[in-house]
């Protein structure tokens, strides 16, 4: 057996096999020099004489992560993605690919176009650029249905969720799964293909597709509803016009199509967002001052608080083979709370999210108790009872009392003062926040809070649990809500003065609604539950005049039947008695309201949020904007494809962001809408927030 080594690309032949092995670490991307030594090991692989199949490989963690992104700013250089699918596609020997860990975007791609596929039984596989705002650009628009068909292909593509060996074997992506196929045991398999094995070409299989391709519109009606659900309207539709065409007309046709709206979207507004955004959520990932290799690896871990936070929290943690107790102080409390949990984990088996053996392994590293001493032995816990800063002060000083001296202490709050709670245990070094979002157990994003008093220690095993749950984690500082929820006040009381100046609730979520957010802030207050807020500002000493009226009228939202809409179960239709309310509500506090256009609802919800941002900039709570933008896309729905705020801010032009502050701090007489230091400094430089803290 012999070894030949071409750069990133090494081949060896193994009873008449030639094994290509990549290794462009760390995830084996395809960018230019990797695509080179392949084109360039695949030449000699064509003139060897004893070689009878090629058995391609990547590493253990990734047969391929996709394209180089970086090279999306420009012409790709020959071979591009295309030219090598194509030359592995139609090469003369058979060619498998054994996947390792992911073959994701461009990675899949070049799998498809193999003769045959194998997979590790934890590989995962996807087309995920619809993430970036992108579709399939090397025939994946093509190829995906002609092996698991045009629904599942629908749904792979517009979704861009990954997918595991076992799935994809059941959906005709790979033809076999077992453990370790870039081994011996997949160079027999190949050379059995090479044997027996059915060579036709990916892009040449048509019984997936032949009732789509004989019936016109087919493809059309299994979109309708993954296009509503699409997060990025523009590029699902650009993928379903490439499916469209590669069935219903030809492969050809498809691959045509799929390259024109691949070159339409790699150049929009809407892609740079979203890559700006991948970027910056592995910027969010390397955060300054913090060093992985001291964090502590939580073996076990505890739960304060059983109610919906505590238990979605308890959730993640079992899904991630963590054993966690979940402590609560009534055995009343604790029965709802897992009960809660059994239901969330039927549900998800129902929805076909988890195994029921998943279901059963989760389930079982869950165990309850009333009494503090259970957690005596946890590595980290995290209280999660309600949002009240003495009873959080009394649960820290019993935790301090019961866990170990190394214990890391987490709080989920989502306003309070991290260092409050700190000063009253013994070791306020090891105290932290982990604000969590709702339903913990969905939501991608979490918050790093770092207190005054945590040290590297604590912080980095509180950021390395939050990666190991897989979640996003972003180190933030302290002030009351943190970043998002600092923002998001803002926007809420512009929300609440533009109702009281003239416009009605269903006019202003209607504005956000068509900037692309899933929902309006008057929809979502009606879902969670105003008087949620109503008791929060009552124990701030707080007051937001329309809202505090609905509840006064018992008006707290779906739960009711009536908030700022009227509810037929989750239908929502606008109320006149609303309007009259807020009329009443704005006659009492002697404000004359006025016609208020759609610009001005846009600007008035959107900039006093970026200004808010640039003040947390400026004070060091976040490091970059990019925390900013991602916390604000994973955590509140903010549209992946307009940035995040500053990324936003920074294509309007900053100069007329502080032009339009100052406008409306004019129209309202609202000091705090005049445009911050930072603002006005950048303004006036001519600079961007993209370009802040680097």
């Amino acid at each position: 057996m012999s070894e030949v080594s071409t750069g990133p690309v090494s081949v060896d032949m193994v009873d008449g096999v030639a094994r290509v092995s990549m290794f462009h670490p760390p995830v084996n991307a395809l960018g230019l020099p990797l695509r080179r030594a392949l084109v360039d090991a695949l030449a000699g692989i064509a003139h060897n004489r004893q070689a009878t199949a090629v058995l391609l490989t990547g590493q253990a963690n990734a047969f391929s992560a996709g394209a180089d992104i970086t090279e999306f700013n420009a012409a790709a250089g020959s071979p591009d993605l295309r030219e090598l699918v194509a030359l592995v596609e139609d090469f003369p020997l058979p060619v498998i690919a054994a996947i390792t860990g992911v073959a994701l975007g461009g990675g899949l791609e070049l799998a498809m176009a193999a003769t045959a596929r194998l997979a590790d039984p934890e590989a995962r596989l996807g087309l995920p650029e619809i993430t970036l705002g992108l579709l399939p650009g090397a025939g994946g628009t093509g190829r995906l249905p002609r092996l698991v068909g045009p629904e599942r292909a629908l749904d792979m593509i517009l979704s861009g969720k990954p997918i595991s060996a076992a799935q994809a074997r059941r959906d005709g992506l790979v033809d076999a799964v077992f453990s370790d196929p870039a081994s011996k045991d997949g160079v027999r398999w190949a050379a059995h293909f090479a044997l027996k094995g059915d060579r036709t070409r990916t892009r040449d299989r048509q019984h997936k597709i032949a009732g789509a391709h004989a019936v016109r519109g087919t493809v059309a009606a299994l979109a309708a509803v993954p296009l509503r659900k699409a997060k990025d309207p523009s590029a699902a539709q650009a993928a379903i016009d490439a499916i469209t065409a590669g069935i219903e007309v030809s492969f050809d046709a498809g691959a045509r199509v799929e390259r024109e709206k691949f070159e339409e979207r790699r150049q929009s507004p809407e892609s740079a967002a979203q890559r700006y955004l991948f970027a910056a959520e592995r910027a969010a990932r390397k955060p300054k001052n913090l060093n992985p290799g001291t964090a502590t690896r939580v073996a076990r871990a505890g739960v304060v608080g059983a109610g919906t936070m505590g238990g979605g929290i308890a959730m993640a943690l079992a899904a991630a083979g963590i054993p966690v107790t979940l402590v609560e102080a009534e055995q009343s409390a604790l029965d709802r709370g897992l009960a809660r949990i059994e239901q969330n984990l039927a549900t998800s088996v129902a929805h076909g999210s988890r195994t029921e053996a998943d279901a059963s392994s989760e389930r079982a590293l869950i165990e309850s108790s009333l009494d503090y001493g259970a957690l005596a032995s946890a590595d980290l816990v995290i209280e999660a009872a309600f949002e009240d800063l003495p009873v959080k002060k009394d649960i820290f000083a019993d935790l301090d009392r019961h866990v170990r001296e190394d214990a890391v202490l987490a709080s989920n709050t989502s306003y309070l003062n991290i260092d409050a709670l700190a000063a009253g245990t013994a070791h306020p070094e090891r105290v932290l926040g982990l604000h969590f979002f709702s339903p913990a157990n969905v939501m991608p994003l979490v918050e790093v809070v770092r207190g005054s008093h945590t040290n590297a220690e604590a912080l980095a095993t509180g950021f390395e649990l939050v990666r190991r749950i897989g979640k996003t984690p972003v180190v933030v500082g302290v002030c009351h809500g943190f970043v998002g929820n600092r923002m998001l006040e803002v926007r809420s009381g512009q929300a609440e003065r533009l109702l009281l100046e003239g416009a009605l609730p269903g006019q202003v979520d209607q504005v956000l609604t068509d900037f692309g957010f899933r929902m309006g802030p008057f929809a979502m207050g009606d879902m969670a539950g105003l008087d949620i807020g109503w008791r929060n500002r009552k124990a701030q000493g707080r007051t937001a005049p329309v809202s505090d009226a609905l509840c006064e009228a018992g008006r707290f939202g779906q739960k009711t039947g009536t908030g700022y809409y009227a509810y037929e179960g989750r239908d929502r239709r606008d109320d006149a008695a609303v309007a009259k309310l807020i009329e009443g509500v704005s006659a009492k506090l002697g404000i004359v309201r006025r016609p208020i256009s759609e610009q001005e609802i846009l600007e008035r919800l959107t900039l006093p949020m970026i200004n808010e941002g640039a003040r947390i900039l400026a004070e060091g709570i976040a490091d970059l904007p990019g925390d900013i933008d991602v916390i604000w896309v994973k955590g509140y729905n903010w549209p992946a494809y307009r940035g995040g705020p500053m990324w936003y801010a920074d294509q309007m032009g900053l100069a007329l962001v502080a032009a339009r502050l100052r406008h409306y701090a004019l129209l309202t007489g609202d000091a705090s809408l005049a445009p911050s230091a930072l603002l006005e400094q950048l303004a006036d430089d001519g600079a961007t927030f993209d370009g802040y803290g680097r």
